[in-house]
């Protein structure tokens, strides 16, 4: 036996871009190489990318995966293994992992477990396997899993039978909060009791709604984390195996982040991928002055630079003047475009050509939905204009309750606060000013009670319970699945909770017309809570 090599390439596939993933594929096996690697080890369908969706049905797939197979096949002396959407000659797909040396494929697997739960739809497109691959290199006897294999212990315990030394696993796993560290603590555990190695390897970048975070580990069979890969860095990271010793070692070791930091990166990585891979120059937002605006502007330079980001204040009768300042104040410090555009004639105009039908009617929402509309009108047509995207600003907690207005605040092409609750964005605030030399975004922004300026005095708290309240009614009721019954036993107002759980449930066909945002949390408004939107289910039990 010899001491060898491995590197885990934690890169971010253009899904559907077989071609340009090949490229790059062949580009970092080739770096692993001049680094003396002998392994290199990709992420789940990385050929493809994850989730491709229904390009995985499209019948010239398997043409132009066996070109991309073509392509690899020219990268010498070092051993790869890499995911690829594998349509059979009998008509069936599967998730596969293909071992390749020198153009030559030396076993393919089949990933036997497909999730199809929350985010996950893998039974709509693929067959399950049923073989395990192992192979052996410098006197190492290698297993194979993808993603979800290794999380059931079955699997991996009939590889740990077969006298395996090491499991290679190819994953593109979704972030949600607190993640990472989940799958080492649970993987460390794993290794110990089965005594084998864990060689992790996870896709990054943002795709849609998902938001794929790398941290990619090795765990010897002790379960000590031998390398620990940065989270949200494409990168190429290596381990060597010492024979002596009989483990893995690395220089590697980046300590997981802090909740906030991670959630952060996570939602400017979202964004920059959203905005570069839709092709768009830039984006646009309305700046209010208020913190959700506030901290969707810091997201947005981050993920994109100053250059590439406009923000326009629309203010009417009912907005303060410390609401324009402070937006003016935000621009400047971030070093953005800014412009403002009053919308009282607009909102005039829209009440005057109303009036023979409102009449004398009292006034109510409707006229604060028309200011937001007006504001939702002018973004589009400077988005119209010159073509950048804009950036949807509400957050998880207004979602929820319907606090928002359908083609108003809603309009846009991405809504990064999508699936963040209130109480979180203030976190994220505090901790975006907390990493630069100065604040970036005004300190009363954080700690003014929030209005959305549709009448006059008017705060959040005049129409909804305190924020921490209400988010934790809403993590009850959406992330933890919980009746009204339950929810008002943990000591929550009981006119408190029914109201909140009626505005959920009547709001439906709001979010349903609201746009794309990254998911963070295990139940985002998105493919895994799927409400119809006319039903008669009672909340009560």
């Amino acid at each position: 036996m010899k001491n060898f090599k491995i590197a885990l390439a934690q890169f971010s596939p253009h899904v559907g871009n077989l071609e340009s993933n090949t490229q790059k594929m062949v580009e970092q096996a080739s770096k692993a190489k001049q680094e003396h690697a002998d392994l290199i080890i990709f992420p789940e369908l990385s050929l493809i990318g994850y989730s491709a969706e229904d390009l995985l049905l499209r019948p010239s797939l398997k043409k132009r995966t066996k070109q991309a197979f073509e392509k690899l096949s020219h990268v010498k002396d070092i051993i790869m293994v890499f995911g690829f959407a594998h349509q059979t000659e009998d008509g069936q797909t599967f998730n596969s992992a293909a071992v390749m040396k020198d153009g030559q494929v030396l076993g393919v697997y089949n990933k036997q477990n497909l999730p199809n739960y929350g985010v996950f739809d893998e039974k709509r497109y693929f067959n399950a396997g049923n073989q395990h691959l192992i192979f052996e290199y410098a006197g190492h006897k290698f297993g194979v899993l993808i993603c979800e294999d290794v999380w059931n212990l079955n699997t991996v315990q009939q590889l740990a039978k077969l006298n395996v030394d090491s499991i290679l696993v190819l994953n593109s796993s979704p972030y949600e909060v607190g993640k990472p560290q989940h799958r080492v603590k649970t993987l460390q555990e794993v290794a110990k009791q089965l005594n084998i190695n864990i060689v992790y390897n996870n896709q990054v970048g943002g795709q849609d709604d998902l938001i794929f975070d790398g941290s990619g580990f090795v765990i010897n069979k002790n379960g000590d984390v031998a390398l620990q890969a940065e989270s949200y860095k494409e990168k190429v990271y290596y381990t060597t195996y010492q024979t002596e010793k009989a483990c893995f070692e690395s220089s590697e070791q980046h300590a997981p982040l802090e909740t906030m930091a991670e959630i952060y990166q996570g939602l400017v990585v979202a964004t920059r991928d959203y905005v570069q891979r839709s092709g768009f120059p830039g984006v646009i937002l309305g700046l209010s002055g208020g913190i959700d605006s506030a901290l969707t502007l810091a997201i947005a330079v981050d993920a994109l630079g100053a250059d590439k980001v406009q923000a326009v204040m629309m203010p009417y009768t009912y907005t303060a003047k410390i609401s324009v300042e402070d937006a003016a104040t935000q621009a400047k410090n971030l070093g953005v475009a800014f412009g403002i555009a009053e919308i009282n004639q607009i909102v005039n105009s829209y009440q005057q050509t109303l009036f023979p039908f409102f009449g004398n009617a009292k006034a109510d929402a409707t006229e604060e939905n028309l200011q937001a509309r007006a504001r939702g009108t002018l973004l589009m047509g400077l988005s119209n204009k010159f073509g950048n995207l804009v950036l949807s600003t509400g957050n998880k907690s207004e979602l929820a309750v319907g606090y928002c207005t359908l083609y108003g605040d809603m309009v846009g092409g991405f809504a990064v606060l999508k699936d963040v609750y209130k109480t979180i964005v203030f976190e994220l605030a505090k901790y975006r000013n907390s990493i630069s030399e100065k604040p970036v975004i005004p300190e009363r922004v954080i700690t003014r009670p929030p209005s959305a300026e549709l009448r006059a005095d008017q705060k959040d708290q005049d129409s909804l319970p305190s924020y921490d309240v209400l988010d934790s009614i809403l993590y009850a009721y959406i992330e933890e699945d919980q009746s009204q019954t339950d929810i008002i036993a943990r000591g929550f107002d009981k006119a408190v909770v029914e109201k909140v759980i009626k505005l959920v449930d009547n709001n439906e066909y709001k979010r349903r017309q609201g746009v794309i945002g990254p998911r963070i949390s295990s139940k985002a408004f998105g493919r895994e809570r799927r409400y119809p939107i006319m039903n008669g289910w009672k909340a009560g039990i």
